[in-house]
Formats: C-alpha cells, sequence, structure tokens
C-alpha cells in the first residue's frame, strides 16, 4: 500500500538536544598493530550472485581458518584517508576491540617486537603516535579500552587477582604527554564474553565488578578529565538482535549463548556498580554469513534488510537499553560503541547502497529515543567500514552519514508521524543554522512509492542504488553517481530545488528536504 506523508513544520515540537558527535567510528586495534581480521567477501559475493558457503561441521574455531586473515597495520598518515576522514568533521575515533585486551604496549620498544608472555600481540612507539597523529589531524577526540589479558593478571587461571594498570598507564600518560590525551575509556572490550573476550581463563562477572572499580578508581585519581564508559556489553538485553527480537535478547542475543559463554549486564556491574559518566553497549542487526551457520537464529537474509522487523532492531535495543542505562548513569548518555549490519565483519551487502537503508534509520531512530554517540564500526576495516580496506574509496554508507553531519543539526523534534512500511520519517535542525527544519524520510518498500505534500519550496537530496539495484555499490544523489572524482575530489554533494506541493519518493530511496 502506497504511503502519504504531508510535512507540517510548525507542528514539529522539540524532544532534546543531541550530541555533535553523534556520527562517530571505530578503529579496531587489530589495525593498527595489523593482526587477524576478517576475510573480504568476493564482488559476486556483494552482488548477490555468488553465493557464500561455511563449512562449520568442526565447529566454529576450525572453520575461523577459512573466515580470518592476517593484515599488516593500517597506514593512518595516507593522505586519502585522512581527507575523507576529516571530511565528517568533529567527531569521536575509538580505538578498540577485542585485540585490545590483548595487547602489550610496547611505547618504549624494549621488546623489540617481541609478544611477552600472556600476550597477544604488541603495540609499538610508531603505531600509537600514528594514532594520536590521526586524531589530531582530523580533529578527534580519542576513546581506548585498555588490556586485561592474562599477561596483565599474571596469570591465565584462577583465582584470579585484581587488575593492576601498569599497561593502561603507559597508554595513558604517552597520550597525555604527546598533547593528545586519551578523552574517553571503557574498562575492556564486550566484558560479558568473558574469557572470549581476552581476560584470563575462568574470569567471572564478579572479577569484573572488581576490576572496573579498581580501573575507575585509577582513572579519576591519575586522568579526572577522562570519562568513564561501559560497561560495553554485546547482545543480550538490549532487545537482543536477529530474527527472535526480544526472545533472542533473553536468550543471550539470539543464538550467542549457544557458542560463547556470557553474562548479563547486571552480572558485570555487580552488587556495588562503580559510577559511570556514559552508559554503552554494542549493537549488530544480526550476524553475518561468516557465522549463520553457528548461530542461525541472528542471521538475516538481504531479502529482509528492508523490513520493519529488521529495521526495528536498532530502536529496540536503543530502547532495551535505556532502563540500564537510567538504572546505572542517571541523566547521562547512551552510547553505541560498535554498531553495524552484523556482527563477524559486516553481511554481504554491507558494503552496498541496502545498508544505507539501516545506517540513516538508527541514526534517526536512535536520536528521536535518546542523546549519546553511534560509532560506526569501522572506518577502513571488513565489509562494513565506510571505507575500503585497500583503495579507501568511499562506500554508500560514508556519503549517507557525510550527507547526515551535514544536514542534521542537534535539536531532534517529534514528527508525529507513527513508522510504518515506506514512511520513517524523521527530523532535526538544520546544521547550517538557518531558521527551519530537515526532514529525513526513508521509503524501505520495494514496490510502492511514497507521497510527500510540502508545505513550500525545499532543498531535496535523494538517495538510492545505482540503476535501481538495492545491492549497487555505488549510490547515487538526485540521480548523480557519487563517486570520488580526479585528486580524489568529493563528488557534488549538494541538493536540489524542490517546489511545495506533492513530491513522489520511489521505492527503496531515503530523502532529506531541507526547509
Amino acid at each position: 500500500m502506497a504511503e502519504f506523508v504531508r510535512l507540517d513544520p510548525g507542528t514539529l515540537k522539540a524532544l532534546r538536544e543531541v550530541n555533535p558527535r553523534m556520527m562517530s567510528y571505530n578503529i579496531e586495534f587489530a589495525e593498527v598493530t595489523g593482526g587477524t581480521f576478517w576475510k573480504a567477501y568476493t564482488p559476486g559475493q556483494i552482488a548477490g550472485t555468488e553465493p557464500f558457503n561455511v563449512d562449520m561441521s568442526g565447529g566454529l574455531a576450525a572453520a575461523y581458518k577459512d573466515l580470518m586473515q592476517v593484515y599488516p597495520p593500517i597506514d593512518l598518515y595516507d593522505e586519502k584517508l585522512r581527507k575523507l576522514a576529516k571530511e565528517f568533521g568533529p567527531l569521536w575515533v575509538r580505538v578498540s576491540g577485542t585485540w585490545a585486551t590483548k595487547t602489550y604496549y610496547d611505547l618504549d620498544g624494549k621488546m623489540g617486537g617481541k609478544v611477552p608472555e600472556g600476550y597477544l600481540n604488541t603495540l609499538t612507539r610508531e603505531q600509537w603516535v600514528g594514532v594520536l597523529d590521526f586524531v589530531k589531524a582530523v580533529g578527534a577526540k580519542l576513546m581506548v579500552s585498555v588490556s586485561a589479558c592474562p599477561g596483565v593478571y599474571g596469570t591465565d587461571k584462577g583465582p584470579i587477582p585484581p587488575w593492576t594498570p601498569h599497561e593502561a598507564e603507559k597508554l595513558f600518560k604517552f597520550s597525555a604527554d604527546y598533547g593528545v590525551p586519551i578523552s574517553g575509556s571503557e574498562f575492556v572490550n564486550e566484558p560479558n564474553m568473558l574469557s572470549d573476550t581476552g581476560f584470563p581463563a575462568d574470569y567471572t562477572a564478579a572479577d569484573h565488578a572488581r576490576d572496573q572499580k579498581i580501573f575507575y578508581d585509577w582513572l579519576k585519581a591519575n586522568y579526572p578529565d577522562c570519562l568513564y564508559i561501559g560497561p560495553c556489553s554485546v547482545g543480550g538485553e538490549g532487545g537482543g538482535f536477529g530474527k527472535e527480537g526480544e526472545d533472542a535478547g533473553k536468550k543471550a542475543g539470539g543464538g550467542v549463548e549457544m557458542v560463547l559463554k556470557t553474562c548479563s549486564t547486571r552480572d558485570l556491574m555487580g552488587p556495588d556498580p562503580c559510577p559511570l559518566d556514559v552508559y554503552s553497549y554494542h549493537y549488530y542487526n544480526g550476524v553475518s554469513e561468516r557465522l549463520a551457520g553457528a548461530m542461525p537464529a541472528g542471521h538475516w537474509l538481504p531479502e529482509e534488510a528492508n523490513s520493519e522487523a529488521y529495521l526495528a532492531v536498532a530502536l529496540n535495543n536503543a530502547r532495551g537499553n535505556a532502563p540500564l542505562r537510567d538504572e546505572y548513569c542517571p541523566g547521562g548518555e547512551m552510547w553505541v560503541t560498535e554498531s553495524g549490519d552484523a556482527g563477524g565483519g559486516g553481511d554481504t551487502w554491507a558494503s552496498t547502497y541496502l545498508d544505507v537503508l539501516r545506517t540513516l534509520n538508527e541514526a534517526g531512530g536512535f536520536s528521536a529515543i535518546t542523546d549519546g554517540v553511534i560509532f560506526h564500526n569501522t572506518l577502513a576495516a571488513s565489509d562494513y567500514a565506510y571505507l575500503d580496506r585497500v583503495t579507501h574509496e568511499p562506500r554508500p554508507n560514508y556519503f549517507a552519514v557525510l550527507l547526515w553531519t551535514r544536514l542534521m543539526g542537534t535539536t531532534v523534534y517529534d514528527t508525529g508521524e507513527p513508522t510504518r512500511m515506506g514512511a520513517h520519517v524523521y527530523a532535526h535542525s538544520r546544521k547550517d543554522g538557518q531558521d527551519g527544519v530537515v526532514y529525513l524520510i526513508i521509503n524501505n518498500s520495494e514496490t510502492e512509492a511514497t507521497t510527500v505534500e510540502l508545505p513550500k519550496e525545499a532543498t531535496r537530496y535523494t538517495l538510492a542504488g545505482k540503476g535501481g539495484n538495492k545491492r549497487a555499490t555505488v549510490m547515487t544523489l538526485n540521480g548523480c553517481d557519487l563517486t570520488l572524482g580526479a585528486g580524489d575530489a568529493l563528488p557534488d554533494l549538494s541538493g536540489a530545488p524542490q517546489a511545495a506541493g506533492k513530491v513522489v519518493l520511489e521505492p527503496m530511496t531515503c530523502t532529506f528536504f531541507v526547509l
């Protein structure tokens, strides 16, 4: 059924002011040091013309050899990478991931590249200076998580001694002395995965509750201006992910518990929780084809990626985590410190236009629910990244988020429009500071156009897959391809004049109207 939307800016009611750095991103620690990460899909798999198959007969651990590969460190001085990253304007850069939990900070070079016992890898001075220089160059604030592996504890068997800050102090002091202080920190990445996140064997939620308080006390005593952000859980209580929705959440994330040992956020926080400056969690819509065989309840098919149920997952996670935020960080912001279409490096369509609907819907819905920051995973690693790992060519999500950051201001309005197939309607103030409003309307129907009635002349920005292909790797803006020009120049991102009256939005399009 075709939908009709009448825009009436005069009836909008302000909901809140959101963080101006809301659209931020991650750089994986495995990128910085070099390390194991997800293998890229083939062009045929991305296009949907070639199947993606994983042999799970030997279990998930055995399958990893075919799913992962070793990558060299990222060059954060790359001119093209920096140029494109800087276009987003001021934001947060989070350098973390499970790899971060297992890293030794060899900032004085004494290890000479060797990995000490109890760690998985080392971070060199040159690599960390590269991160600090990058953060400074793009005008960002730096967020991290710290090492908490057997090497830090001095054991890999219980009982687990208390965490000590000897590694964290090296990272924080070096950064501060270099002139790029760490402005925010989680304790560790996804601690509810327990030993699978890098903790010693037999590590428990009670150990985490104890150690998180130790980290908090150390942080506030030595770096009081650094935000403490936590607990950084993934899956479960926020509404879950996958087709089972909230039921999946009660089962620790739609199948995660069948593969990995997990615990709840309340277990992690313990009976005497430490204060949080910001409440954080991780959200993914599901698990990718790489992990679908091990966690089938968490996987969505590409034919479902525009469905109401699929697009609701991010917003269900925000609503589900809000009570936990209110409990552990009353009055604070809520940050999604990893976000993307699917755990396991992204789905085959993560680098195509099809994922733009999810990305923009998450941004619009999240800001209507809460204030906070969304860290897209990642800038330039794996198939869900904004930029291709090798060429740094922008993917559709890069341009979609760039338009969001240029157009959408910090005041969020209640549009009064119920969300339904063909009409996901969001409204913000204008980023340029002028009087007026910016609407985002997502027509996620594959078959029906949506008619919008404009009360006055506007500027229109309509995004679509090239040639009407929802899995296109090139996105169009008002019919023009969004690709880099000579010298890696950005394409023209200007809107088109749109007269007042009825406007037809074609199926599977995302449109900004600046009034």
